[in-house]
C-alpha cells in the first residue's frame, strides 16, 4: 500500500517528468540538479543518462547493499539526470518497476 505522499507523487504536478515503469504504471518524478544532488532519507531516486535508467534506490539501499553503492557511484559518473519521489511503503516493488522505466510518451502523459 502506498503512503499518501507516494500517491501524490504519482499524480501530475508542474516541474515533473513522467516515467513509465515496466508494469505500465506512470510516475511523476521531480527533476533534481545533478550538480547539487543530495539524498534525503524519505525519497526514492532514479539516476539516468537520457532515457536510460542507471540506478534506482534510496539511502537505505546505499547503507545496506554494497552492490547498490557500486552501481550508484558508477551511475553518478555518467548521469545526465536525477529524479526523486517520496519513498513508498513497499519501495522494493517500485524500485523493480522503475529499473526498466522509460520516459512516458507525450501522448500517454497527456491522457493520464
Amino acid at each position: 500500500m502506498l503512503t499518501a505522499n507516494a500517491q501524490r507523487a504519482i499524480g501530475r504536478r508542474a516541474g515533473q517528468m513522467r516515467w513509465q515503469g515496466r508494469s505500465g504504471r506512470q510516475y511523476a518524478l521531480d527533476q533534481k540538479s545533478l550538480e547539487h544532488f543530495a539524498m534525503e532519507d524519505t525519497c526514492l531516486y532514479l539516476i539516468a543518462k537520457g532515457s536510460h535508467v542507471l540506478w534506482v534506490g534510496s539511502t537505505q539501499d546505499l547503507v545496506a547493499d554494497p552492490m547498490s553503492r557500486t552501481r550508484f557511484r558508477l551511475a553518478l559518473d555518467c548521469a545526465t539526470d536525477v529524479y526523486s519521489l517520496p519513498a513508498p511503503e513497499h519501495r522494493l516493488a517500485m524500485i523493480s518497476d522503475l529499473e526498466q522505466a522509460a520516459p512516458a510518451s507525450e501522448a500517454v502523459a497527456q491522457a493520464a
